[in-house]
């Protein structure tokens, strides 16, 4: 393995990375303050120690990881033009990353069946979701993560013969295994495809069916007002799942078929895959529940916003 990587940042844009650096730490400061009072909120209110905001808190924790784990090559690309990055602190944050993004995607399936036992069964939500499930689904989101780090750890013991440019301006596993030597890392491709069928596509799977018995059981209600009261409790869950889920796929789909597109696209991508779901998503739910946003009121000395 080579000592260092090199990351490569949005090539052809070095003039205006002191421009470009703006925004990025606009995003990662809103991230780390939004998920962190997010975190605030349900823990100083004892009426939030629900399954929903018990799910959110652990998405919150893993959003900030995320960006803890992301922001220093990114910042140091763009603040400092330091491209370089060790090998071992290379494999380190793609462990990260990697068991971060699986274990968000457990959480969002999980949040899609508490989401479905909510509108299916109201009256046994309580008894069905009971604290000690959640975290049980909040462990097993945990452990399933880690199902990945083989991967990483073997990606130390291939020769690579392609050099040490990397596509991105952070470690991605996909990107580092492309530089190894032809036909020696068949054990990557095999185990970690395995790892991804098994834990992010039957998520995907477990979220579409999820809505579908969601959307069957709004429809059996007869007002409409009802109906639009129903699936809005579900909005914010859709924003998570579409934000998160869109550029992991796109990104997958780039490196897995190689496919020919503009670089400044690709790391648009990839950026918007680690910065915009832990951005967003505290805004977002901020915004659609009614109780988090009282309570951040309180905390800002704000008037409450009647929506």
């Amino acid at each position: 393995m080579p000592n260092a990587f090199h990351l490569i940042g949005f090539s052809g844009l070095e003039n205006i990375y002191g421009w470009i650096s703006i925004p990025f730490c606009f995003m990662f400061f809103t991230s780390f303050a939004g998920n962190g009072l997010i975190l605030h909120v349900i823990c100083r209110d004892y009426k939030l120690h629900q399954p929903m905001f018990l799910f959110l808190s652990t998405l919150a924790v893993t959003d900030i990881l995320f960006s803890m784990s992301t922001s220093p090559s990114v910042l140091s690309i763009f603040l400092f033009h330091h491209h370089n990055i060790q090998s071992q602190v290379c494999l380190l944050q793609m462990s990260f990353i990697h068991v971060l993004s699986i274990a968000e995607s457990s959480l969002l399936a999980a949040m899609a069946y508490d989401r479905c036992v909510a509108i299916c069964h109201p009256l046994r939500y309580t008894a069905i979701l009971t604290n000690s499930l959640v975290a049980k689904f909040i462990l097993v989101s945990v452990i399933r993560g880690t199902l990945f780090l083989p991967t990483v750890s073997s990606l130390q013991f291939l020769p690579y013969c392609k050099g040490n440019v990397l596509s991105h301006s952070y470690c991605l596993h996909q990107d580092v295994m492309k530089l190894a030597c032809d036909g020696t890392n068949t054990f990557n491709i095999i185990y970690g495809f395995t790892v991804i069928i098994c834990t992010v596509i039957v998520d995907m799977i477990l979220i579409v069916l999820s809505y579908i018995l969601i959307i069957r059981a709004v429809l059996d209600v007869t007002s409409r007002l009802d109906q639009y009261k129903l699936f809005n409790t579900c909005v914010s869950h859709l924003c998570a799942v579409g934000m998160f889920y869109v550029p992991m796929v796109g990104l997958s789909v780039v490196h897995r078929f190689q496919i020919q597109v503009s670089p400044v696209f690709i790391n648009f991508i990839a950026n918007s895959y680690v910065l915009v779901p832990p951005m967003l998503n505290p805004i977002i739910y901020s915004m659609k529940n009614r109780q988090i946003r009282e309570i951040f009121c309180e905390i800002l000395h704000l008037k409450k916003i009647p929506w």
